[in-house]
């Protein structure tokens, strides 16, 4: 079922709107007749292409974003500690832990950053 438009003075944001507007109002001009229903069902045929509603269009999107490269799985490692109850066997594992070459470095000095830069730059 069309439905007219009705044209407001006050809110046409532009000059064409204004002129467009004030025909209206004076007679000048017929005001447009605006089917919603129509327009909505009209605009749900051009909402899917006509490679969607094929089995193309799946395969040619998969084939867009497909990876260009295949990545490894990661494999899950399960490492069983077995509790021995023996509080000396905490204290050996600790301190291998606590003499981790990489443990406390805190000293940033410039010679250090240059060496990250540089292992960083032959690995690309």
């Amino acid at each position: 079922m069309p439905d007219e438009v009705k044209p407001n003075l006050n809110e046409a944001t532009t000059h064409e709107a204004q002129l467009a507007a004030e025909n209206i109002a004076s007679g000048e001009e017929e005001a447009p007749k605006v089917d919603f229903d129509a327009d909505y069902a009209a605009a749900q045929q051009f909402s899917v292409s006509e490679v969607d509603r094929t089995g193309k269009g799946a395969a040619a999107a998969e084939a867009a974003t497909a990876p260009e490269y295949k990545t490894s799985k990661p494999e899950e490692t399960k490492i069983q500690s077995q509790s021995t109850g023996n509080p000396d066997d905490f204290l050996e594992s600790a301190k291998e832990v606590g003499n981790s070459p990489t443990q406390g470095v805190t000293n940033v000095s410039d010679d250090l950053v240059k060496q990250a830069l540089e292992k960083g730059e032959r690995k690309n």
